[in-house]
């Protein structure tokens, strides 16, 4: 009903419906209290009484919100109405809007100098506040340094290859420097077992400057012997960061010189990066390709669902094996598309994160050129911190 129609259909006297509206919000028949109290306001809009009971019916429903505009209404003009003030202060500390109530009780207090009620609500939005700040401040000393992560992901194919096995351990420390990661990586690849051992380390320079380092080392055939990167990376702002970095890879029978870097960017809960691969090897032989991802975080930043999407020349060069043949120098000319579709969640205390995965790729035969086959992948990660 519009408020021109009810002005029209009602006639009676304010002042009666007002105390039968008062008697039903005592008794806890809210709404059918506001009905009567909107419905006297379409009429007589600066009724302060019925405004100020209407914005406390909203308030002990807990629709601040609402609430906070009634109050204001009113003491935008009435500036000396002490009841109106300690009800409006009331509403923001019962929505623990602790700064918000003590700014409304200092600007009370310049029409209502030294009122006892007041100074009191001040005095618990100030004791509210200094709770709060104490609560953050212990939150933020015992947030975790220390987590485990395990993995373990298959890869299965539809022509020549069988299902390929991987699994991961790694530990990860948070210092005042940057973050320290010791992995150590398992394959069963080509029915070849293999482990690598590597090491992460990210650190921090300034507020707008952090690094990569990794170096990996492993005698197993199906992994790079030696295997070294770093890379610098850059916030230009809240919003936009990009990067900079080189790989190195050493084979049985090829070494890769890899360039890289990175343009990210973060719009509202969306993150999308693009990072593009140069690859220059030993032989003289030139690689290229690309990989486009976009997460979208949902409920905090350790949750999100993602998704990339690769094309080119594969960047990681993990190496092919035809019978005793190794086919790593091949590699940086296997042309491969890649979709990834990622999903990550935690407990409520964001101490254990869980992601899962999902992959498709369409890869060139190394020993077969035009050739392609494709395979899926799955895994999940298990974070604990502690």
């Amino acid at each position: 009903m519009t408020a021109e129609a009810q002005e029209y259909d009602y006639a009676g006297d304010p002042d009666k419906s007002f105390f039968v509206a008062r008697d039903l919000a005592f008794s806890g028949e809210t709404a059918q209290a506001r009905d009567i109290l909107q419905l006297i306001l379409s009429r007589y809009p600066e009724y302060v009484d019925v405004r100020n009971l209407l914005a406390k019916t909203y308030s002990w429903d807990k629709k601040y919100d609402e609430a906070r505009k009634h109050f204001n209404k009113i003491t935008s003009k009435d500036k000396d109405n002490k009841e109106v003030w300690l009800a409006a202060v009331k509403n923001e500390i019962y929505a623990q809007n602790y700064h918000t109530a003590l700014g409304l009780a200092n600007k009370s207090l310049k029409h209502l100098s030294n009122d006892s009620d007041l100074l009191a609500l001040k005095e618990e939005a100030i004791s509210n506040i200094t709770k709060q700040t104490s609560q953050y401040s212990v939150e933020v000393k015992k947030e975790p340094k220390n987590s485990v992560a395990i993995s373990n992901s298959f890869e299965v194919y539809d022509i020549v290859f069988d299902p390929m096995y991987y699994a991961s351990l790694e530990y990860k420390r948070e210092t005042k420097y940057g973050s320290i990661i010791p992995r150590v990586n398992y394959s069963n690849r080509f029915n070849i077992n293999g482990t690598q051992y590597e090491i992460d380390a990210y650190p921090k320079f300034s507020e707008k400057f952090y690094g990569y380092l990794n170096y990996g080392y492993s005698k197993a055939k199906t992994y790079p012997s030696h295997k070294m990167a770093a890379e610098v990376y850059t916030n230009f702002s809240k919003a936009f960061e990009a990067s900079l970095g080189y790989k190195f890879m050493d084979f049985t029978s090829i070494k890769a010189n890899i360039f890289t870097g990175s343009f990210g960017l973060y719009k509202g809960n969306y993150y999308a990066s693009l990072r593009p691969y140069v690859t220059l090897s030993s032989q003289n032989q030139f690689g290229g390709s690309g990989n486009v991802l976009v997460r979208k975080y949902l409920k905090h930043e350790e949750n999100y669902l993602g998704v990339s999407l690769g094309i080119g020349y594969s960047p990681e060069l993990q190496q092919l094996i035809d019978g005793d043949t190794v086919l790593a120098e091949t590699q940086l000319f296997i042309e491969s598309q890649r979709l990834r579709i990622e999903y990550q969640f935690s407990n409520k205390s964001k101490t254990n994160l869980y992601q899962t995965n999902l992959g498709f790729t369409r890869q060139e035969l190394a020993f077969s050129p035009g050739k392609f086959m494709w395979s899926v992948s799955a895994g999940i990660i298990y974070h604990v911190k502690f």
